[in-house]
């Protein structure tokens, strides 16, 4: 898991693979509201129903996105998104870390230490974003919020929760595929390390070659080999 981030001039301390994908909920200004037996919500099958429709609109997107450890350490980048299942997280000048998926796998290459940590999507609270194969409707929970342009979903697989809890917070946006934007998520994993990711400047159906999913192998250019 990524531990803390120690902003300095040169970020170190992203160790550990998973907690830049051990997400679990930020709000961005939606507040949630104490759980609620689901039968007290207004239609709450339908909002899940439309936020997996809206999840599985999206062919590409790409947007600002600001990472926020449990300690409250941030650090930001872009994100770049293709279905099925690719993704990259390009961090910002200074932090040595890249996380890519290629369909099948996640991906984290540490080039400060020359470390390569490789794990399967559907191993990671990522994987109800990006596991094609993955019944996100069969393991959502809707929560409720405060604003009715607001929608939470809860994801959790009650047999392994050794994968982890994404709580995705959406706005409705007719501009947004399926009419509702994915603004942020919360992703808490098995070991209870959660991490905020918040998005900004969405650009959906941008031109995006697979050549973006690649990376360099730090381990080929390590000293002595």
């Amino acid at each position: 898991m990524i531990q803390s981030i120690r902003m300095t001039a040169k970020p170190l301390g992203l160790k550990g693979p998973v907690a830049a994908l051990s997400l679990a909920l930020g709000t961005t200004g939606a507040v949630i509201a104490p759980l609620a037996p689901l039968a007290a919500q207004a239609s709450p099958l339908s909002d899940v129903d439309r936020a997996v429709t809206a999840l599985r609109s999206v062919s590409t997107l790409r947007a600002n996105f600001v990472q926020t450890d449990r300690s409250g350490q941030s650090v930001s980048g872009v994100l770049t998104l293709k279905r099925p299942g690719k993704i990259r997280f390009q961090y910002q000048k200074g932090v040595p870390l890249l996380i890519v998926g290629d369909g099948k796998a996640l991906t984290m290459i540490d080039y400060e230490v020359r470390q390569v940590q490789r794990w399967p999507i559907r191993n990671s609270p990522l994987g109800a974003l990006l596991d094609p194969s993955k019944d996100v409707a069969r393991f959502a929970k809707q929560l409720p919020t405060n604003d009715r342009d607001v929608v939470s979903l809860q994801v959790r697989d009650p047999k392994h929760p050794e994968y982890g809890t994404i709580t995705m917070i959406f706005v409705r946006n007719g501009a947004a595929p399926g009419g509702l934007q994915l603004d942020s998520w919360v992703a808490l994993d098995s070991q209870n390390k959660r991490t905020t990711v918040r998005l900004s400047g969405h650009q959906y159906g941008v031109a995006v070659d697979d050549k973006t999913f690649r990376w360099t192998d730090p381990r080929r250019t390590a000293p002595g080999r």
